[in-house]
Formats: C-alpha cells, sequence, structure tokens
C-alpha cells in the first residue's frame, strides 16, 4: 500500500504544470472529445510507466540496494531541484496528427512526451525502491490521471485558479525530503 500511495502522490505532484499537463490542455482545446482523450491518456501512461518501472526494477536487481540507495537519493533531490524549473510545450515537440483519431493520437502524444519526463524518472526510481512493480505503476497511472484528467474535462478555469508555483515548490520539498531519507537510509532500516 506505501508503494501504491507514494506513487500516486508523486506522480500527481509533479505533473502540475508538466508538459504532459500542458498537452492534455492542448488536445482538450484541440479535439473537444475528453473521453477518448482521457482514455489515450491512460493506455499512453500504463504502457510508458509499466516499461520505466520494470527499468527501474531492473537497474535495482543489477547493481544491488547499497549502490542504489545513493542512486535514489540524489535522483530524487536531482528531481526536487527539476520541479523548481517550469515545462512548457514548445510548437515543435508532439503534435497530435488528426488523421490518427482522438484516442490514437492521444495515445501516440501522451507516449512520446512523458519519454524522459519528470513523472517517467520519477516511476524509475520508484520501481527500484518498491515492491510490488504492479503497485507502482498503478499509483503513478492514478497520480497522473488525478492531475490530467481534470484538465482535460475543467481545462482553464482549474490551470488559472492553481497556483502552479506552490504546487511546484511542496513537490519539490517531498522530493528532496525522500532523496535525503533514501541516502540515511530510512527506507532500509524501516524494511529490516
Amino acid at each position: 500500500m506505501e508503494a501504491f500511495l507514494l506513487s500516486t502522490g508523486i506522480v500527481a505532484l509533479a505533473e502540475m504544470g508538466d508538459k504532459t499537463q500542458l498537452l492534455s490542455l492542448v488536445l482538450a482545446a484541440r479535439f473537444k472529445k475528453p473521453w477518448p482523450i482521457v482514455a489515450g491518456i491512460f493506455v499512453a501512461t500504463i504502457l510508458n510507466h509499466a516499461l520505466a518501472g520494470a527499468a527501474g526494477a531492473w537497474v535495482m536487481a543489477a547493481i544491488g540496494p547499497d549502490v542504489m540507495r545513493w542512486v535514489l537519493g540524489l535522483s530524487f533531490i536531482a528531481m526536487g531541484v527539476w520541479m523548481l524549473i517550469p515545462d512548457k510545450l514548445d510548437e515543435g515537440e508532439v503534435k497530435p496528427v488528426r488523421r490518427m483519431g482522438v484516442f490514437a493520437a492521444t495515445t501516440w502524444a501522451f507516449f512520446l512526451a512523458e519519454m524522459g519526463d519528470k513523472t517517467q524518472l520519477a516511476t524509475v526510481a520508484l520501481g527500484a525502491q518498491y515492491e510490488p512493480l504492479f503497485a507502482v505503476v498503478i499509483g503513478t497511472t492514478l497520480g497522473m490521471m488525478l492531475a490530467n484528467a481534470p484538465v482535460v474535462f475543467f481545462g482553464d478555469a482549474i490551470t488559472r485558479r492553481v497556483p502552479i508555483k506552490v504546487v511546484h515548490l511542496i513537490a519539490a520539498l517531498i522530493f528532496v525530503v525522500l532523496g535525503v531519507l533514501a541516502l540515511v537510509g530510512v527506507g532500509a532500516a524501516l524494511r529490516d
């Protein structure tokens, strides 16, 4: 349950103001069909985060828990710093292709936009640190849906009212605290 809840919270916070959240807004404005967009985001996220979580678990098995504790700690601290840098969706980035249909265009655009994104890297780190992997992937996917589905349905009204800077600061603080806890071995001590 810890893996699920932590994964949900971290990704929901990390996604606030993220480029994939901006992509959700663009897709909603362009297609005006929220249900296929939300379904596409869900499918893209499950696929992307399953791969990311599996990569994290594989890395953990390959390098061992002692080295991984340092990698995770420093990764979470770096993620906290990265949270303070706002994302933007550049014009040249992934653009949905209208001839694909709303669901397919959303799935494709969202999957590609998520590559190398904060939430994908957080999923790699969470997949390395927590078991079962299923709980991490479902948690990160729920976090992604909690952050993006409302944007698809309510768009501009939400983005104007949510203080993104405050959300980024809180998320950054959480990532740094998790990083420091990993470096001092708190998670490992609790599991022993």
